[in-house]
């Protein structure tokens, strides 16, 4: 009887089926206890087919998940996305675009960051997303700004990615409160869609200066 170990699943049961049929044509002669003796035989020989089976399962699962065979990521960072996605490609990896940031100082369309990173040894096949800098700087909608403090309009602009805000003081009761928002000398209204690369004046209160009257403290002091 013999044992052909084989990369194949499907060979690897047929010689399983082999085995169980070559051993069950195997005859014995009676005599006292052979009728525990082949007990014994018919149980361990299940036990050596149990375990033949998991070992083949395992060898086949094995090959079939490719296991313990891994590439390392290229390096795409800094290429533009088409050249970038053309190299991952060839070398069996799929691209996807993740995001886009703008950067003025960065050429558009140029790969800024790549995960899994550069040298992350992966499955072959494996998705490598990609940032990229976007062609136009993002547009995004002004909220509502009158009122609030000169503080947090700053930080909610700031938040939404403006870095051009400038502060204008004009005559208020309410001092350091926003009393309005303009960009290009035209107010904006609440909503008001905009490039955050745009400049936006914050109209500010200056508040109302407290003008002592010194004159009865002066009086009283004479006396």
């Amino acid at each position: 009887m013999r044992f052909i170990t084989s990369g194949s699943g499907l060979t690897a049961f047929r010689q399983l089926i082999v085995i169980v049929k070559s051993t069950s044509n195997l005859k014995f002669k009676w005599r006292p206890g052979a009728f525990t003796t082949r007990f014994l035989f018919n149980l361990a020989l299940m036990a050596l087919v149990a375990v033949v089976f998991v070992w083949l399962l395992l060898v086949w699962l094995d090959s079939w998940t490719d296991h313990g065979h891994y590439v390392e990521v290229p390096q795409v960072k800094g290429m533009t996305y088409e050249v970038a996605m053309s190299s991952l490609e060839s070398e069996g990896f799929e691209a996807a675009l993740s995001d886009s940031i703008y950067d003025e100082k960065t050429r558009p369309g140029t790969v800024v960051e790549q995960n899994p990173k550069r040298g992350t040894k992966v499955k072959a096949g494996r998705t490598v997303y990609l940032t990229i800098t976007a062609f136009s700087p993002k547009s995004v909608s002004v909220p509502s700004l009158t009122d609030v403090s000169l503080r947090q309009a700053r930080s909610i602009l700031e938040g939404l990615g403006f870095r051009n805000i400038y502060v204008e003081y004009v005559p208020s009761e309410f001092k350091d409160l926003v009393v309005s928002v303009k960009s290009d000398g035209r107010q904006l209204q609440a909503g008001s869609r905009l490039p955050v690369t745009a400049s936006i004046v914050l109209n500010v209160g200056e508040g109302v200066s407290d003008d002592i009257d010194t004159t009865a403290d002066l009086e009283t002091e004479q006396f």
